[in-house]
């Protein structure tokens, strides 16, 4: 079992910043995908950013169309800990932002229903 536990989320104006965290404890995978992905009220959940344990801090990192440019996924693996740094933020970026371990490697834009293990979401609120 994979335990992900978020943290960083709150209230923020737009063009501001905020760093969210995912702690992974348990049984780790190295050569696994971690993945952020967030849910809007009354829209479904859409990825949002995908890392893959091996390689440097942000090798293979992968973006959504939306977020290019502005968040930057990145990881400390003797922390066991995914990042994703918020930049230039904006009200439609208000969402529960969760992130999401996929045991076996994928690269590019990840599916919600492939990912394994999900923790239970922190909420990002931009206000204009």
């Amino acid at each position: 079992q994979v335990q992900l536990v978020e943290s960083g989320g709150g209230l923020v104006q737009a063009g501001g910043s905020l760093r969210l965290s995912c702690a992974a404890s348990g049984r780790t995978f190295r050569s696994s995908t971690m993945g952020w992905f967030r849910q809007a009220p009354g829209k479904e959940r859409e990825f949002v950013a995908a890392i893959s344990w091996s390689g440097g801090p942000t090798s293979y990192a992968y973006y959504a169309d939306s977020v290019k440019g502005r968040f930057t996924i990145s990881k400390d693996n003797a922390k066991n800990t995914v990042y994703l740094q918020m930049n230039s933020l904006k009200p439609e970026d208000t969402a529960v932002y969760s992130c999401a371990a996929r045991s076996q490697t994928m690269f590019g834009s990840l599916p919600a229903d492939g990912m394994d293990y999900w923790g239970k979401g922190t909420l990002v609120t931009v206000s204009s």
